[in-house]
Parts: C-alpha cells; sequence; structure tokens
C-alpha cells in the first residue's frame, strides 16, 4: 500500500507543476496591465508606473518572474495581493468555507435526487418513467449554469419570493464567525431564525450547482444498477423468496454503489473547483468570486493562488478514489 500511495505522489509532481505554469502563464496573456489597473488611466504617471513595476517584480522577464513564483511557492508564500496589500493565504482561508459548504450542499443534492432517479429509472428499465429520467438528466448535464441559475432567481426569489437572491445570510443577523460555514456558525449563535435564514440563502446556489452533477451521477445509478440486476445472486435472492426491498437495497444497491462512488469523487473535486459561475450569479462569498474578481482587476497572485487552489483540491480528491479503490480491490495496486 506505501508503495502504491507513492507511486501516486510522484505522478501528481508533474501535474502540479504543470498547473502552475498554466496559472501563471495564462493570466499573462489577457490584455491589461495590472499596475495601470490600480494606479487608473487618468493619473497614470510613467515614473510611477515603471517605479511600481519594479517594486512588485513584473518589469522582470517572465522565465525570472516564474522561477520566482516558484521559490515562494517552495517556501509557502503565495504572495500578496496586488489589489488589497494583503497575504493571499490569509483572504483565501477566509473564503474557502464558504465554496466548501456550497459544494457539500450541492453535493448532497446530487447524490440524493440523482441516486434516487437513477436506481428508481432502473428498476422501471423500458417505462415512461426511464425514458423521462434519462431525458431530464441530459438536459440537466446540457444546461448552461449561468442561464438555469438566472431562471430559478426569476421564478422562486422574484416572481414567488420564497428565496433570497444573493449573499448567505440576511442582514439582520450578525452571527460570529467561528467555523467559517455559515450553517454550524448560525445554528451556534442561538439566534432564532439564523439557521433557517443561511438555509434558504444556500438552497437555490447548491440546486444550481449541483445539477450537472446530479444528472451524472442519476445516469451511472442507472447504469450501475442494470448491470447488478443481471447478475445471477440477485436472480438467486429472487428465488429464494426474499422481499423485493430486501433483494433491491440490501443485495443489489450495495454492489451498484461501488461505481457510482468514483463518479461522486470525481464531482466532488468538480464542484469545489467549478463554483466560479454560481458563486458569481449569487454573490457568494467564496473563492470562485474571489477569483472572478481578480481576473478583472489582474491580480495576479489572487489568480495564480486561486486557479492553484482549485486544481489541488480536484487532484487530491482524485488520489482518494484511487487510493480507496486500491483498498476496495488489491489488484488495482498492482496496475497502477
Amino acid at each position: 500500500m506505501f508503495q502504491f500511495l507513492l507511486r501516486k505522489l510522484l505522478t501528481l509532481v508533474p501535474t502540479v507543476l504543470g498547473v502552475t505554469l498554466v496559472a501563471f502563464g495564462l493570466i499573462r496573456l489577457v490584455p491589461g496591465d495590472p499596475v495601470e489597473i490600480m494606479m487608473g488611466e487618468r493619473h497614470l504617471d510613467p515614473q510611477a508606473h515603471a517605479a511600481l513595476l519594479h517594486r512588485l517584480g513584473l518589469d522582470q522577464p517572465l522565465w525570472q518572474q516564474y522561477l520566482d513564483y516558484l521559490g515562494q511557492l517552495a517556501h509557502g508564500n503565495l504572495g500578496d495581493s496586488l489589489v488589497s496589500h494583503q497575504p493571499v493565504a490569509q483572504e483565501f482561508a477566509a473564503l474557502f468555507p464558504a465554496t466548501v459548504e456550497l459544494a457539500l450542499a450541492a453535493l448532497l443534492v446530487a447524490v440524493l435526487v440523482g441516486g434516487l432517479l437513477g436506481v428508481t429509472a432502473a428498476l422501471r428499465r423500458g417505462s415512461f418513467l426511464d425514458h423521462g429520467v434519462m431525458g431530464l438528466a441530459t438536459v440537466g448535464y446540457s444546461m448552461p449554469v449561468f442561464w438555469w441559475g438566472l431562471i430559478l432567481i426569476m421564478y422562486f426569489s422574484v416572481t414567488l419570493g420564497w428565496t433570497p437572491v444573493t449573499g448567505r445570510i440576511s442582514v439582520e443577523y450578525d452571527i460570529p464567525v467561528v467555523t467559517g460555514f455559515l450553517l454550524w456558525d448560525a445554528l451556534a449563535s442561538g439566534q432564532a431564525g439564523a439557521f433557517g435564514s443561511a438555509l434558504l440563502h444556500l438552497l437555490l446556489p447548491a440546486i444550481v450547482l449541483g445539477t450537472s452533477s446530479m444528472a451524472v451521477i442519476a445516469r451511472m445509478s442507472r447504469s450501475s444498477m442494470l448491470e447488478v440486476l443481471r447478475e445471477d445472486y440477485m436472480r438467486t435472492a429472487r428465488a429464494k423468496g426474499l422481499s423485493p426491498w430486501r433483494v433491491v437495497v440490501v443485495h443489489g444497491l450495495r454492489n451498484a454503489l461501488v461505481p457510482v462512488l468514483t463518479v461522486i469523487g470525481m464531482q466532488t473535486g468538480s464542484l469545489l473547483a467549478g463554483a466560479v459561475l454560481t458563486e458569481t450569479i449569487f454573490s457568494w462569498p467564496g473563492i470562485g468570486k474571489w477569483l472572478i474578481e481578480a481576473i478583472a482587476r489582474r491580480d495576479y497572485p489572487v489568480i495564480q493562488t486561486g486557479i492553484l487552489m482549485a486544481a489541488c483540491t480536484f487532484i487530491a480528491v482524485n488520489l482518494v478514489v484511487d487510493l480507496l479503490y486500491g483498498v476496495v480491490n488489491p489488484r488495482i495496486r498492482g496496475q497502477a
């Protein structure tokens, strides 16, 4: 098991280096001068501009800037924001819990609804329900996030007035930040209505972010369940006179979940790394919104950190899935 883990970790080194190169290089291909944005075009003094470029190290060749960036990373230094002048690591740590909370809520919606729809469609194979679920799954996977989010806001928030439009909690509540996870902090605060307000603010963003993953999980759950239903042990269980519920849940669902768990692990990384549009639409104060604002301001350290952390999160989740596979099936460790 140790050798299996070591091989996996060694393969991650070039991947992480590649991510740093992409994060460093792509933002510098975007037109715009960060110093010019900081100083403003109307108050741009050539000498002050040159002095600030030199102080930030942006007048050096790109290869030198990249080596300096790697040197800072090697010492655990993510740099300071060009706009707020605060340590990027500090800003990231303050915003990351909001993104994690949103991603976990979206994953919960995706697993519960997608798994239930997929298993139900498999048990009713060929029926109208089966075709309807698979059609909805295709639509859910293909639907643009920004469009879906705006539709839900227009209907549930504007027309019906059931849910808030933006933010994490109503302004009437002053919740002490303890963990950064607002649902837990609101519940621990003991303020009446705070938890319900935080939950309502979380509902629509979680549905929007989890819709694509819900579609993927539904399709995989159906496919896996259909494969299990054809196995000999399922026919044996039915022949022994076991109840349909016991046959499906105890013997079928437990075995069908093995490939589904892999998809859930993959979707977890995607949700954490892909919350940019959802957070922007709902003004959710997380990493995604922070990253979009940094791109508009050409805040290089923030952008590099956001991309790097999102990629590392995705890589870490995939590593955990690989390790779980190695635990469940020892043959995979020998093939890895």
